[in-house]
């Protein structure tokens, strides 16, 4: 093991009140792909860029073609959490981890097993009627292809309505209790492990200026301009780095 995972190992031990900050980094080693990467083939299924279709506007013009991506592009099959997922809940049961904070939107973290996570985009696996609030797992979602328009709405008698993802689209606000939790959550750490991300995405890549403590540790497979003063800066992929780790020390 070289110099850099011990070191992390190290610090890891020296610290009570970490925070992790991930990105999509986190989720495309269980096999769910960026939604950024299109591929040679999008433009000859999609008229319009990933951007614009998960956009507000968007999803309220031209719900049923925001809805044929999403089911395509958004929701993935057998997803399971990795060895990245896996450490941070083994880290949190011992004490070490204080909460996670994700860009992220698929709920692995919460299916590994953590239970402090500030989802600052939302989750796909909570929706809700836009008419009477009503919320429905995501499988209404899934499943909503087989309506004539493939738009899911609510099954509650006289009500009908629209059912939307509670995720943050493009020109929607990020939830303030959310913000607020992770906020306390990064002032509080005594170390910062920002894995996954390129920290390219505002207003939540601004979220590590909150951080104050002795320790941030990069990991990610590109360069993150944001951790230039890391204690350890890793450049590879999360889950190799979490599954070499020996974290019972």
């Amino acid at each position: 093991m070289d110099s850099g995972y011990g070191q992390l190992e190290r610090l890891i031990g020296e610290s009570g009140r970490i925070v992790f900050f991930g990105g999509a980094g986190v989720s495309t080693e269980s096999g769910i792909p960026d939604f950024r990467s299109t591929g040679g083939l999008y433009h000859q299924e999609w008229a319009y860029s990933p951007e614009t279709i998960l956009s507000h506007t968007f999803f309220m013009a031209q719900t049923a073609e925001f809805y044929r991506f999403y089911r395509a592009k958004m929701i993935v099959d057998g997803a399971k959490p990795n060895a990245a997922h896996i450490a941070l809940t083994r880290l949190e049961k011992r004490g070490k981890i204080s909460a996670v904070v994700t860009q992220n939107i698929d709920g692995l973290h919460q299916m590994a097993g953590s239970k402090k996570v500030f989802e600052l985009h939302g989750s796909i696996r909570r929706n809700y009627c836009m008419k009477c609030g009503e919320f429905y797992p995501l499988s209404v979602i899934a499943e909503s292809g087989s309506v004539p328009d493939g738009i899911p709405r609510c099954a509650k008698p006289g009500c009908g309505g629209i059912i939307k993802p509670d995720v943050v689209l493009y020109e929607e606000g990020l939830d303030s209790g959310v913000m607020d939790g992770a906020i306390a959550a990064i002032a509080g750490a005594d170390m910062l492990i920002i894995g996954g991300t390129s920290l390219t995405v505002y207003p939540a890549a601004g979220l590590v200026n909150y951080f104050h403590g002795p320790a941030l540790v990069v990991i990610n497979r590109d360069v993150v301009d944001g951790g230039r003063n890391a204690a350890v800066v890793i450049q590879d992929s999360i889950g190799k780095v979490f599954a070499a780790l020996e974290l019972d020390k």
